[in-house]
């Protein structure tokens, strides 16, 4: 099974980057696609970016296309985000997840069961 640490959040200001990370336990990462949801207060928890199990494939939410770019490096089990240009809308909770049920699209949150603690980014405006 896999478990899953997300970690580089904080608060930046608009305009401002953050790399975020998700480091994965097990042997299997390199197996699956891995995606960035995010959740804002009040929110559901929404779509950001997955990668194919490679690296050589990945989609982005517009609303972060162009700002975030997502990488993985299955040597070290991680998989990142680095976010440019933040916006105050960027604030939420992102947790990086496994697709682990196929069947659905990548940006479909059903593919995505197992989940992180998640890291806090905030963003003043």
């Amino acid at each position: 099974q896999v478990q899953l640490v997300e970690s580089g959040g904080g608060l930046v200001q608009a305009g401002g980057s953050l790399r975020l990370s998700c480091a994965a336990s097990g042997r299997t990462f390199s197996r699956y696609d891995m995606g960035w949801f995010r959740q804002a207060p009040g929110k559901e928890r929404e779509f950001v970016v997955v990668i194919s199990t490679s690296g050589s494939s990945t989609s982005y939410a517009d609303s972060v296309k162009g700002r975030f770019t997502i990488s993985r490096d299955n040597s070290k089990n991680t998989v990142y985000l680095q976010m440019n240009s933040l916006k105050p809308e960027d604030t939420a909770v992102y947790s990086c997840a496994p697709r682990m049920k196929y069947g659905y699209s990548w940006s479909d949150i059903r593919a995505y069961n197992l989940w992180g603690q998640g890291t806090q980014v905030t963003v003043s405006s």
